[in-house]
């Protein structure tokens, strides 16, 4: 029996190898839903490995996690929500107020489904944070789960944008490489065999 890589999860090509080890300065945390944990589609595992600063949070009602409220306390971070609303402002406002006051960007992305990050934002008060959009017009290929909806990103793709709004572009083209990696040999995972002419570059 094929046992699968108890830290990628995949049983047919360990993909631990091919995350990419960056460097940018991209303060990130994830909040996610419990059911992101169980999904083998979840693509923010893979930031908490490439990326130095970024951690994951399980989401409560009614418990924020204590890391990530001691993170938000911090007053040399300056934290915002990546969630676009009708009061959100474009992230580069932001950067900018962020230099002006010598703090740090802190971005906090909702990870799981759009209904569950609607969920997760409307029943905790205490993410009472400015909230940022991304303004880009990529088109998310992203391809692993239905019913995406047009303009959405996935939590990868969101962090691959940040990273270029701090002057980080090749960093961003080595996540959205794995990215591509990533579906490709997931989906070949799951039919049963390894990725035909895999490469890891």
């Amino acid at each position: 029996m094929i046992m699968a890589c108890l830290e990628c999860g995949l049983k047919w090509q360990c993909l631990c190898s091919a995350v990419p080890s960056l460097t940018g300065p991209l303060a990130l945390s994830l909040l996610m839903h419990e059911n992101e944990y169980q999904r083998e589609t979840n693509t923010g595992r893979w930031l908490v490995k490439a990326l130095p600063d970024c951690a994951d949070y399980l989401w409560q009602r009614r418990t924020p996690p204590p890391a990530l409220l001691e993170r938000l306390n911090d007053p040399g971070y300056y934290s915002l929500l990546i969630y676009p609303s009708e009061h959100s402002e474009p992230v580069e406002q932001h950067l900018q107020h962020a230099q002006d006051n010598g703090q740090i960007p802190h971005f906090i992305v909702l990870d799981g489904t759009w209904q569950e990050a609607k969920k997760m934002l409307r029943k905790s008060a205490w993410l009472n944070l400015p909230h940022a959009h991304l303004t880009t017009m990529q088109t998310s290929h992203y391809q692993l789960r239905r019913n995406q909806q047009t303009g959405h990103l996935c939590t990868l793709e969101v962090a691959s944008e940040l990273l270029k709004h701090i002057h980080q572009p090749q960093q961003a083209q080595a996540l959205t490489d794995f990215l591509d990696t990533f579906m490709k040999t997931l989906q070949a995972d799951k039919s049963g065999h390894r990725l035909r002419e895999h490469s890891l570059t």
